[in-house]
């Protein structure tokens, strides 16, 4: 990959950027005053209740806004470090069947011996089993590429800086949708990522495209697969180049797994 490497901070805007944008009203949500509530040390579930996330919102608010602890909150919804949540999410207040009701100390072991150790003196660790990757989620959306170009970069879980693909062009080659959506992001306020736009294609995926030379939808706008939304570019980047990612319940996925192959 050829960005200069992205730092804990500008991950963390990243976070926080995720967090912006159009959410969906609903029935269910939950909230508290609490706007002045400090860390909670105890969470009390609301059997049953759910919160959809907000304009502005983060894990940390949400959780002790209704006086539950940051790590129950994203346990009970499958949300790992760095807690990264996306508009229009629902979230469980509340843990699914046979999860406790206090994770921060569950996930602790008993000893002093790491999880998995044998308790004979001597002996090996237990070797964990064999793990086969999970099938990519059905999205449900016809997705196309949303720039012509070399993929230079390609997507790596393990790897902060490799959340999604990059394709190299010219300066000025058009940036499409990569799907039917609303732009819910549409700004150049994460250091990193140069003119970005974010496209909500509904409650559970997102798409995003970076670097952009210039950004031509706004946030609210409609788009549909294929329209143009910017000019490929180098905001944020040291070459030309598009930085496309997919986002399903605001976990970056590989894109390769969703778009066509060509």
């Amino acid at each position: 990959m050829t960005m200069t490497p992205y730092s804990i901070l500008q991950r963390a805007a990243l976070c926080a950027l995720i967090g912006l944008g159009v959410a969906a009203c609903s029935s269910s949500v939950v909230r508290e005053s609490g706007s002045g509530a400090g860390p909670v040390a105890v969470s009390k579930p609301k059997p049953g209740a759910s919160v959809v996330v907000r304009r502005g919102d983060n894990l940390y608010r949400i959780a002790t806004d209704n006086g539950i602890t940051l790590r129950d909150l994203a346990a009970w919804n499958g949300i790992a470090a760095p807690y990264t949540i996306h508009p229009g999410q629902r979230l469980r207040l509340y843990p699914s069947g046979g999860q406790s009701g206090s994770t921060a100390t569950a996930s602790r072991p008993s000893s002093g011996r790491r999880p998995g150790a044998s308790t004979s003196s001597g002996s090996r660790p237990a070797t964990a089993p064999a793990t086969t990757p999970a099938a990519p989620v059905n999205s449900g959306l016809s997705w196309r590429w949303p720039a012509d170009g070399e993929l230079i970069s390609r997507f790596s879980g393990g790897d902060p800086t490799k959340q999604g693909v990059d394709i190299a062009g010219r300066s000025g080659a058009p940036v499409r949708s990569a799907g039917d959506g609303v732009v819910v992001y549409s700004g150049a306020g994460l250091v990193g990522y140069g003119e970005l736009i974010i496209i909500k294609h509904n409650d559970q995926w997102l798409s995003a495209y970076g670097h952009n030379r210039n950004r031509l939808v706004a946030e609210g706008a409609v788009v549909k697969s294929g329209q143009q939304i910017a000019e490929m570019g180098r905001s944020g980047a040291d070459r030309d180049m598009l930085h496309f990612e997919i986002r399903y319940n605001g976990k970056p996925v590989d894109p390769l797994q969703y778009l066509p192959r060509r």
